[in-house]
């Protein structure tokens, strides 16, 4: 009997939380050949959600509750779920309701028939605030071009995959993990099922400005060099630019010897200059920054307390 391991990080989410894990359940309950695992993951969340998750997994050990020290982000969340998981195939999906998972067997299909290694939900329409989606276009934009996914494929908050998938992610120890750049690394078969993004169960979304600025930085830096080479190649452009500009200031002032030379262009090009240079030096600082980080053996997440999981002497 295969089983499914289902991840579920959670944050804010404690009067959507049990209702999520009951229609797992329930729609997992349908076929009698699959067996399964709900693996919650507490983000340090402010809320109780932590008390509602303990009452859920005393009832049915089935679901396993992972308690992080403190706030680690979404992605860490995910690996810290991915490290417990045992199933053949492993599901990802938000904890606010907002994941169709009456859907649950459409995402499978492709890996039960194996189609695909990687499937996930795409959403033609996305229910969440005009900022939101203009992040996810950026973030899209950026993995098209940085991390060389295909133009046709979205990544979503609802996701199945295959055991080597997360075999091959968690091989993975360095902080900042970023989910897109993990599979895209590891696999090029990958489909999407589309199917309507639902609203969510109570509350509003917990994922601002800095988050998805700090995800964004995270994806660019982390899987990529490109951003180095663009500066490299930003570089050789602003020379030749001011090697092209000072020969006309010196034709100009051999042919028109009158001719006074601007002093407003000689500070917006000093300015300008000044500016290029300052962005490129943070943005090497920010890779040099990491990689101080990443030697000082930084971790993806550390866990206080589990609940369910077989090292667990208690249970």
């Amino acid at each position: 009997m295969d089983m499914i391991s289902f991840v579920i990080p959670c944050y804010g989410s404690e009067k959507t939380i049990e209702y999520v894990i009951d229609e797992i359940i329930s729609v997992v309950s349908m076929k009698t050949n699959y067996d399964y695992e709900v693996i919650t993951v507490n983000d340090s969340s402010p809320d109780k959600v932590l008390s509602v998750l303990k009452d859920i997994a005393e009832k049915n050990h089935k679901v396993k509750v992972i308690d992080l020290a403190k706030n680690f982000g979404k992605h860490s969340a995910l690996m810290a779920g991915f490290s417990v998981a045992k199933g053949d195939y492993i599901v990802c999906l938000d904890d606010d309701g907002q994941c169709p998972m009456d859907r649950l067997w459409d995402l499978m299909e492709p890996l039960i028939n194996d189609e695909a290694d990687y499937s996930m939900a795409d959403y033609p329409e996305k229910k969440q605030s005009g900022f939101k989606n203009f992040g996810s276009s950026v973030n899209s934009l950026m993995s098209r071009v940085l991390l060389k996914k295909p133009k046709e494929i979205h990544f979503s908050n609802f996701c199945a995959m295959k055991r080597y998938i997360i075999d091959e992610i968690l091989k993975y120890e360095n902080p900042y993990p970023y989910l897109e750049g993990l599979v895209l690394r590891t696999t090029n078969r990958i489909k999407t099922v589309q199917m309507e993004e639902r609203d969510r169960f109570a509350g509003k979304g917990n994922f601002g400005f800095i988050k998805s600025l700090s995800l964004w930085i995270n994806g660019f830096t982390a899987f990529s060099v490109v951003p180095l080479r663009a500066s490299s190649l930003l570089g050789v452009l602003c020379a030749i630019i001011g090697f092209i500009y000072g020969l006309i200031v010196v034709i100009r002032k051999i042919s028109l010897p009158d001719i006074s030379v601007g002093w407003s262009s000689t500070i917006a090009i000093i300015l300008f200059m000044g500016g290029v240079i300052m962005l490129i030096l943070g943005l090497i600082g920010e890779y040099i920054g990491r990689i101080y980080i990443s030697l000082n053996n930084s971790p993806q997440y550390v866990i206080r307390s589990s609940i369910n999981l077989d090292e667990d002497k208690d249970e």
